[in-house]
């Protein structure tokens, strides 16, 4: 088994000094540029290159069978891996949202409707999330990180869903709330997020604009005390992702999937799941095999699959344009990383236009009964696109990700209602043509 281990550090961070904060086997952060590691704190670059910082841990205390036990043991959400986890042992007696353990839907109505093999296909459904999407995952990390380094107020740039999952996670933990979306969310998201009773702002731009107005309050006196989840806690917060990895995994019995088809915003959580699946093969908790990432993108925001198709290594950032706007980052940060991976896995990069996203949309729904925010069009409109050009084999396990609930995007399927409107007789029922 391959073990991740660091020296011991001393240098202080703020609000709490390295040797003391309690992050369980997380060891250090490193640079996954130049692998420059420096001790647990709010930073997310690397002071050498610039380059993103990840959490590395130390896992060398774990027996495989035992640490295979204890996560059965454990509780039906993501504290079931806590030791995989930069989080305190205890952190299932901390008050926290506890998302995680959602469903994995075999879907053999939509593997008939798109061709693939009877038991084949699953949907990992994460609207089942407290706020109805994976961010949960991601913000129950980071208000763990919070409480570590002393912040006092949590904060974020969000495209919608995140803005709801920090409200309502921060209102759960006694944290205050301040986060900031761009002034033209859809209407349900907006509701949603406020509803917490934090402070909404709306942010004059897109994405990009509030990630960048919020780079900057981090440098700021004003910023001072706040922890902004997708920033200077960033690598903690991304560690979430790797939840979905161990769930699919654990709920296929302790099986790798073949091929694994992922929505991209920033990237986090497709190099995240890539990750996490990596970290179970190291620790022998599944059988090592090949297995294919695919990454999905809507047309009107696709700068990676744009550069995966250009065959570059540059993602140019692109200007949103698309009815997906919880993916609609135009410059994502993890976009080299989801080339290499897609590449190295010999996974693939695609994209489909909003017109094939509300029809996978309602494929899912007319088939599974499950209905999926815009991000779950474009993966379930990617998956028929890649099976149509052969890149995906319908005789190989294949997990789809819906990270979201229809119910917040609401305006995308406008279109649908009554069938009919009759009186209340049989007649008018059977002139209708509904016997």
């Amino acid at each position: 088994m391959a073990v991740h281990t660091v020296a011991t550090t001393t240098d202080s961070t703020v609000g709490a000094s390295a040797s003391s904060v309690d992050l369980g086997p997380a060891a250090a952060l490193s640079c996954r540029e130049c692998g420059h590691r420096v001790p647990l704190g709010p930073v997310f670059a690397c002071e050498e290159c610039f380059g993103p910082l990840e959490i590395a841990y130390d896992f060398s205390a774990h027996d495989t069978e035992e640490l295979r036990r204890r996560i059965e043991a454990g509780p039906a959400n993501i504290w079931r891996y806590a030791p995989l986890l930069p989080v305190p042992a205890d952190v299932a007696t901390k008050p926290n949202l506890n998302p995680g353990w959602t469903k994995l839907v075999q879907a053999d109505n939509l593997a008939r409707e798109l061709g693939v093999d009877a038991g084949k296909l699953f949907v990992k459904d994460d609207s089942g999330n407290p706020t109805h999407s994976f961010k949960d995952r991601v913000v129950a990390q980071a208000i763990e990180a919070a409480r570590a380094f002393g912040f006092t107020t949590l904060s974020c740039s969000s495209t919608g869903n995140l803005a709801g999952a920090v409200g309502a996670a921060a209102a759960r933990a006694g944290f205050r709330s301040c986060v900031f979306i761009p002034h033209d969310l859809e209407q349900g998201k907006v509701v949603m997020a406020a509803v917490y009773g934090g402070e909404l702002v709306g942010i004059e731009g897109n994405y990009d604009d509030v990630n960048r107005f919020c780079s900057e309050l981090i440098g700021d006196p004003a910023g001072e005390g706040w922890g902004f989840v997708n920033v200077n806690l960033r690598p903690y917060y991304a560690e979430g992702s790797k939840t979905l990895a161990y769930e699919i995994c654990e709920q296929l019995g302790w099986r790798l999937p073949d091929q694994i088809v992922i929505p991209i915003a920033s990237g986090s959580q497709l190099t995240k799941i890539d990750k996490g699946l990596r970290e179970l093969i190291e620790l022998g908790l599944v059988e090592e095999k090949p297995y294919k990432i695919f990454g999905a993108q809507a047309e009107g925001c696709s700068p990676v699959s744009t550069a995966y198709k250009a065959g570059h290594d540059v993602v140019r950032p692109q200007k949103p344009d698309t009815i997906a706007k919880s993916l609609a980052i135009g410059n994502p940060a993890d976009g080299p990383y989801v080339l290499d991976i897609a590449r190295r896995t010999g996974g693939a990069v695609e994209d489909v236009d909003d017109e094939q996203i509300v029809e996978a949309i309602r494929l899912l729904a007319r088939t599974e009964g499950i209905f999926a925010e815009t991000a779950g069009g474009v993966t379930v409109g990617v998956t028929r696109k890649l099976l149509e050009s052969g890149a995906l084999d319908p005789s190989l396990s294949t997990v789809v990700l819906n990270t979201g609930d229809g119910l917040k995007t609401l305006d995308a399927v406008a279109g649908t209602g009554l069938t009919a409107t009759i009186r209340p007789s049989l007649e008018s029922f059977r002139e209708a043509g509904l016997v």
